[in-house]
């Protein structure tokens, strides 16, 4: 599994849509890289996707848990860097954050023709110039490194404090010069939504293009037989960043309403001792199952601030609205007055007022899922690859 170096291969078929064997990247040589294998997420979804578009490609990553993700990765040609004979890697992996410079920056990407890297860690900072050998790295860029660029919100949020925030500074000061550096090299960045190039440009003082994230949108469909329900739908992760407290809170104002909230996570104990009787939690539950009450809710709430949010497009893809946090992700997804509202504050008492004034009957299922389409798995290819080709036509940076 071990492979830092990559062998000479012969040029490969890629698909582009159906297009045969005239397409432009029939010879083109990929590499995919993504920063660690051991748990699902957005960031997975985005490379399931890249894995779909170039078959064969080879991918390379830190380490890799085959256990813990889908069977289907394990026909990948997954190659993985020295940190993947690190004990307990897979299951702690926040534990090695000063080695993953290391391992990508010695994983030789040069030989290739194109490196397209899924970046929300170190993956960006492989090598792609040996030489006289250069190979185009664009970067799909899920975030900047959260933990090193917005690290005092991590750390209220995850209640580090004392001898931990004291000693973790000056580690963190050196990463940040290694991960600006590393962006220095890539050659194009593509971000996932409008906040994420900003933070990009703020951070890496890079300009960048948007491709936002492939929602499945077929699998997300809404049907216009089930009525609306009586009860306002969350479906998250529990854990604190989401701000799931906020509208466990303010329903607390709404006796008159009902929230159910999907999920679970470490926050949940915490959430559940703060809720009144009007608030369910359910759990994890069967996609089936999510989507038959994304279909009868009166809206889906997402008072976080995330970095685009693909659960609210999911909701409208099933044809209801949605009442969003006033930020992120969000203000490219929803269309106020159309597929949804906004809040202002992440306060109880901004979404509660929201809530309040909120009409489930004023928003029509077929613009919710209208807008949902944007977002599909069919337009991010379509998207994704016409902004390849340019590049590739442009060359380098």
């Amino acid at each position: 599994m071990d492979a830092l170096r990559r062998p000479a291969l012969e040029p490969r078929q890629y698909s582009r849509g159906g297009n045969g064997p005239d397409d432009w990247l029939g010879h083109t040589r990929v590499a995919l890289v993504h920063d660690w294998l051991n748990q699902m997420g957005g960031a997975e979804n985005v490379l399931e996707e890249f894995a779909a578009l170039f078959q064969g490609a080879p991918i390379y990553t830190s380490m890799y848990g085959p256990d813990k993700m889908p069977d289907a990765y394990r026909n990948w040609p997954i190659h993985t860097t020295f940190m993947q004979r690190l004990p307990r890697v897979t299951e702690n992996h926040q534990l090695y954050l000063p080695l993953y410079p290391a391992a990508f920056q010695t994983t030789d990407l040069s030989d290739f023709d194109l490196i397209l890297s899924n970046k929300s860690g170190f993956c960006h900072g492989v090598r792609a110039r040996k030489g006289n050998q250069k190979a185009l790295h664009i970067c799909y860029c899920l975030t900047p490194t959260r933990f090193l660029w917005l690290y005092d919100q991590y750390r209220q949020r995850e209640n580090i404090g004392g001898l931990l925030d004291f000693g973790l500074k000056p580690l963190l000061a050196m990463l940040r010069r290694w991960d600006y550096a590393a962006a220095q090299r890539v050659d194009y960045f593509i971000a996932i939504s409008s906040t994420v190039q900003e933070r990009i440009r703020e951070i890496y003082g890079r300009e960048s293009a948007i491709v936002h994230p492939p929602v499945n949108t077929l699998q997300f469909t809404p049907d216009h037989a089930v009525p609306v329900g009586d009860y306002y739908l969350i479906v998250s992760r529990l854990i604190p960043y989401k701000r799931i407290d906020l509208a466990v809170n303010a329903f607390q104002a709404l006796p008159q309403e009902r929230l159910l909230v999907v999920g679970s996570g470490r926050a949940r104990q915490s959430l559940e001792a703060q809720a009144g009787s009007n608030v369910s939690f359910l759990g994890w539950q069967s996609p089936e199952r999510q989507l038959e009450l994304m279909r009868g809710c009166k809206a889906f709430l997402f008072p976080g601030l995330e970095d685009f949010g693909i659960a609210p497009v999911e909701a409208m893809s099933a044809g209801r609205p949605v009442i969003a946090y006033q930020g992120g992700g969000a203000l490219d997804t929803v269309l106020q007055g159309k597929t949804g509202e906004f809040f202002d504050e992440q306060t109880p008492d901004s979404l509660c007022q929201a809530i309040q004034q909120f009409d489930p009957h004023a928003y029509d299922p077929v613009d919710c899922r209208a807008q949902a389409e944007t977002f599909s798995q069919e337009e991010f290819r379509r998207r994704l690859l016409d902004r390849i080709e340019q590049y590739v036509s442009q060359g380098t940076a």
